[in-house]
């Protein structure tokens, strides 16, 4: 495949058994689907494919191994991941009150709101109570007093509504609550740092020439889904509206936004999930034990999400696999997907993981065909291993 006259060549190293997870990821190049991307498996937890290609940015410079990009809500795998530590520690508890943690949270009717509630986009509280702007999004002093101040906008606990940006405030406000830690300071010291993995919520300023330029869909996450203007899912995206051009800028960049503001690549999404993966534990570093991944796992709602219009199999910090919408052939597996198509899976019956980073971004909130080819192949490869 030809961009801008150059040949696109497959870089990084991939398991013969898994040469089908290559032939996609070349296919979705060939396709002219992608400007620059990487694509990472591990199987129990050993790297299986590590693979990147294309270019990292619009004027054609290339998409090398030390990559990284934005990879929007597929940080809430990471956000989550560093809740599930505080509770498998017994420093905070998913079934108490948030305002247990965080008393200025009682406000306006939210005294009974539970942490859980916050891990399955069922506070009532899916967007800031007023339309910030994005430079007050950096501003998470702010952006957490807007919502302990805020009135639900539906009854807590009735049915989730995707919290695309306030989950990761709430998240970090209880974080450092009861740690004292930011959450991205937490992710760096309990969670990256001890995996040696790439990924950051809050990037140093010396890695910012590494990062991909995003190629926008041209339109605001805000016109993502068609809604009325006093619907749940328009007051939600309207309250802080984002293009997709805002990860150039270092004030994104540096800023902790840990629903939407990660950056890595698959390798890196991959090395953290495949501890989870692996039961909580990989090569000696320690995250989590099993049974706090079981009950990650349990299904806590899938109900309609009122902004994403769609039922959403929920367990906690992660979608689930549900009967009528499985995403891979495990029972057990956990999942999110980032705006414009970057994935994180983690399978445990298979100990396994799927990550995809791209800076080519399509128009949907919830994944598209370049994410669900590499799934797909990943598990053929699995099934033509085994017959």
């Amino acid at each position: 495949m030809l961009i801008g006259g150059v040949m696109v060549l497959i870089n990084g190293s991939c398991d013969e058994t898994f040469s089908v997870v290559r032939d996609a990821f070349q296919a979705n190049f060939d396709s002219g689907e992608e400007l620059g991307a990487s694509v990472a498996v591990t199987h129990h937890g050993k790297n299986v494919v590590d693979l990147w290609a294309g270019s990292r940015t619009l004027g054609g410079d290339p998409w090398g191994e030390d990559t990284i990009v934005n990879v929007y809500s597929t940080t809430k795998t990471m956000a989550s991941i560093c809740m599930l530590m505080l509770a498998d520690r017994n420093l905070i508890d998913f079934s108490a009150p948030v305002a247990k943690y965080w008393p200025e949270f009682a406000a306006n009717g939210k005294k009974e709101i539970l942490v859980r509630h916050v891990m399955t986009h069922q506070t009532g509280c899916s967007g800031f109570p007023r339309v910030i702007t994005v430079d007050e999004l950096y501003d998470h002093q702010l952006c957490a007093s807007l919502l302990a101040g805020m009135r639900p906008w539906w009854e807590p606990g009735t049915a989730p509504g995707y919290h695309a940006l306030t989950q990761g405030t709430m998240q970090a406000e209880l974080l450092q609550r009861v740690d004292g830690r930011t959450l991205g300071t937490f992710f760096r010291e309990e969670v990256a740092g001890p995996l040696e993995a790439d990924f950051h919520i809050g990037l140093p300023v010396s890695e910012s020439r590494r990062v991909a330029e995003m190629d926008t869909p041209g339109r605001g996450v805000d016109e993502m889904i068609e809604a009325e203007a006093d619907s749940v899912a328009y007051k939600t995206l309207r309250s802080c509206v984002i293009d997709g051009s805002e990860p150039s800028t270092r004030n994104w960049q540096t800023a902790e936004i840990p629903a939407a503001g990660g950056i890595g690549n698959a390798r890196s999404i991959s090395r953290i999930h495949s501890a989870v993966a692996c039961g909580g534990s990989v090569d000696g570093v320690s995250l989590m034990g099993a049974a706090t991944i079981e009950d990650a796992l349990l299904r806590r709602t899938y109900d309609r999400d009122l902004v994403l219009g769609m039922g959403v199999p929920y367990g906690t910090g992660f979608g689930i696999n549900h009967e009528r919408l499985p995403l891979t052939p495990s029972e057990k597996t956990l999942y999110w997907f980032g705006w414009g198509g970057s994935l994180g899976v983690i399978d445990m019956d298979e100990r396994l993981t799927i990550s995809y980073s791209m800076n080519k971004m399509a128009p949907g909130l919830v994944g598209d065909s370049r994410a669900f080819n590499l799934i797909a192949a990943t598990y053929a490869s699995l099934e033509k291993a085994r017959s």
